[in-house]
């Protein structure tokens, strides 16, 4: 992304009608790892507690009828005349019984997540949505869009009051394959859930990111997978739905100006968030593996050991455990290292053959 200084503005026929600088936060590092963590915890905090009844499965005089019966001395329903007397009580193992550690609603339902991680998993989001491998990956039909990151004119999009024109544009921009693939994939859940008022499963759409006060809410409500939000207040739920980086996101020029004020630039610091500037990626070229086996690192590391070859530059690297001269250059003590074990050798050498040569003499001594 850092190579593209500028992305081209588009209007509602799919001409270019300007350009716009690209904002510095879709040039920031992506963390999968940081969103995935984030996400996990923050969708948490939309869970209503749940627990069994205080009193459920324990509502009955059960007693043990103890030992010396032959049979198990679990608590046992009082009475005769019925299946159920003499049936096991109150455990867990038991039909009728509570279950192991009841759900309580005073569980920990809400997690709290620090607020940089937060902001730095919205701008992960942000910079991978501007990836274009990134999108297709995740699964959005972007193979018609002239540019991604997609971005809108004010007076092409700001206007769209109806659900008809809201629809002929995406189709005009070639995003509305991206909305049939969510109406094909929509199908009834498999778990228990359909039966709880979630019947339906169904895949994201684009996401339309707009300023301020907006009716583009009522043009697109009403298309499936469609969601809007504002620029001011992005929602990772929205940007990375799952956890998953690389959401389609369709820009209105306003909003895509205004990315530098609400998180700031590398150099000033943001007007919306007290404090905060962007993270800034560790390493500017983040493949070592190409980095260490390039030919100048080579050529600085072994420098003595370059083979010009046609029609590139090969390394030839001598194994230290086998080449004494290549052990050397790695370890300098080495040489100290091998003439002791060389005169240790030598010494242990010489001592045994002094015990041979006693030992041969007192052997014959012995037979003469």
């Amino acid at each position: 992304m850092t190579t593209r200084p500028f992305v081209q503005v588009f209007d509602a026929e799919n001409k270019v009608v300007g350009k716009v600088r690209l904002p510095s936060v879709l040039t920031t590092p992506i963390r999968p790892d940081l969103v995935n963590f984030v996400h996990t915890q923050i969708n948490k905090n939309d869970r209503q507690a749940y627990g069994a009844a205080p009193y459920a499965g324990e509502q009955t005089s059960a007693e043990s009828w103890g030992t010396g019966r032959a049979v198990a001395r679990i608590p046992r329903v009082p009475g005769s005349g019925t299946h159920r007397s003499g049936q096991g009580a109150f455990g867990n193992m038991c039909r009728g019984g509570r279950m192991y550690g009841p759900n309580k609603t005073w569980r920990r339902w809400n997690r709290k997540v620090n607020v940089n991680q937060k902001r730095y998993a919205v701008v992960s989001a942000l910079a991978a949505s501007a990836v274009p491998a990134l999108v297709m990956a995740r699964g959005h039909r972007i193979s018609g869009i002239n540019e991604v990151p997609l971005v809108i004119a004010n007076e092409s999009i700001e206007t769209v009051n109806k659900t008809k024109a809201a629809v002929a544009l995406l189709k005009k921009v070639n995003a509305y394959a991206d909305v049939e693939k969510v109406i094909d994939s929509k199908h009834i859940r498999a778990g228990a859930g359909k039966s709880r008022n979630r019947r339906y499963k169904v895949r994201k759409g684009p996401l339309v990111v707009t300023t301020g006060k907006s009716k583009l809410a009522l043009a697109f409500r009403n298309i499936p997978g469609v969601e809007i939000a504002n620029v001011q207040r992005l929602n990772l739920l929205k940007l990375a739905p799952g956890g998953h980086l690389g959401r389609f996101i369709i820009w209105t020029k306003s909003a895509f100006e205004q990315l530098d004020q609400v998180f700031g630039t590398f150099e000033k610091k943001s007007t919306q968030k007290k404090g905060y500037t962007l993270p800034r990626p560790v390493m500017a070229n983040a493949d070592v593996v190409r980095l260490v086996s390039s030919d100048e690192i080579q050529a600085a590391v072994n420098a003595s050991k370059i083979v010009v070859k046609r029609p590139t530059t090969t390394v030839r690297r001598s194994n230290p455990l086998k080449n004494v001269a290549a052990m050397v250059k790695l370890n300098p003590a080495a040489v100290s290292t091998r003439r002791t074990q060389v005169v240790s050798k030598k010494s242990k050498s010489l001592k045994v053959n002094k015990k041979n040569q006693l030992r041969s003499k007192l052997v014959g001594a012995t037979l003469a």
